[in-house]
């Protein structure tokens, strides 16, 4: 008994050891990096928070360090702007998306987010407004309900969202793209280090006079990241995960964010549908490829399951 105490007592100092160190190399490795922000020790406080309240909690927060690890990473994107790796795509992207998609209003042809500017309403920037703000919160509330419900099934669907994602950030840096709202506010020119802008959902911020989305993109990592829209990716990820585990109409209510969130990209200028376009097949793409991964790659299997094993 005494034996198997000291080694539960060295294996919780050696944890408690690693815990703290990544701690405080995340904090000097971000200041560093993108300097420091208030949000840096909410996240530290969060981690540690839970590491050490319960046992429960410390699996599901070892389990979340997936999530973790692609926020610190989409942060750090900051300190190497996709612009400086390659030309950024303003006038060709604008371009074909009014050769494929224009639409003929008064006599002029327009990008489908011309169109919805000159044409939206109130009913619309509310319902947009209110599918845009669920990109982050129903995955997470989705991964949140799997880590009870299944903690295999939690670790895939965590895995390949994070696998979409760095499948969109490798197209970030291969092919830097300016969203719609750029066009109307700087035109075909490049102007480097462009601040986020709110674009079309300034108009729900406005109705409920809130700074919600003026927020959301004040810390966005990269203004020239439009393509593809991951925003178009994380919906589909959930879908197909909850088609998988047979959840019923919690799958509707999927689809409707899905295609809710589709038409906002669009109709809010943030994304042409070419990036949309884009999104979806990132997101075919990341799916697939974890499936083989974890299929066919014995390294990535032993992977997978010795981190089930660690969340159990």
């Amino acid at each position: 008994m005494s034996a198997g105490l000291n080694i539960g007592v060295k294996t919780s100092l050696r944890q408690a050891v690693i815990v703290s160190a990544v701690s405080i190399a995340y904090l000097l490795v971000s200041v560093a990096l993108v300097g420091f922000k208030s949000d840096q020790l909410v996240l530290i406080g969060i981690y540690n928070a839970l590491f050490y309240l319960s046992p429960t909690t410390r699996k599901f927060i070892t389990g979340f360090s997936i999530f973790v690890v692609y926020w610190i990473i989409f942060d750090y994107m900051k300190a190497f702007p996709n612009y400086n790796y390659n030309a950024v795509h303003i006038a060709d992207l604008y371009n074909l998306e009014k050769h494929l998609f224009g639409i003929n209003f008064n006599g002029e042809i327009l990008t489908p987010n011309e169109y919805w500017r000159a044409n939206g309403n109130t009913f619309l920037d509310i319902m947009g407004g209110i599918f845009y703000l669920c990109w982050i919160p129903v995955p997470l509330a989705f991964a949140a309900y799997m880590f009870f419900k299944d903690r295999k099934q939690f670790l895939y669907f965590s895995l390949t969202f994070v696998l979409v994602n760095f499948l969109g950030f490798i197209v970030y840096y291969l092919y830097p793209a300016a969203p719609p709202w750029y066009v109307e506010y700087h035109g075909f020119n490049f102007i480097a280090a462009t601040h986020g802008n709110t674009a079309g959902l300034v108009k729900f911020d406005n109705y409920f006079h809130a700074g919600i989305f003026k927020s959301i993109y004040s810390k966005g990592s990269n203004v020239f990241a439009a393509m593809p829209s991951l925003h178009s990716s994380y919906p589909i990820i959930v879908l197909y995960y909850g088609l998988k585990n047979r959840l019923g109409l919690a799958n509707i209510f999927f689809v409707m964010v899905m295609f809710g969130i589709w038409f906002t990209a669009v109709y809010a200028s943030h994304h042409y549908i070419l990036d949309v376009l884009a999104g979806i097949l990132t997101a075919f793409a990341g799916i697939g490829l974890f499936n083989v991964l974890v299929k066919r790659v014995k390294f990535f299997r032993e992977f997978t399951e010795n981190y089930q094993k660690a969340i159990k």
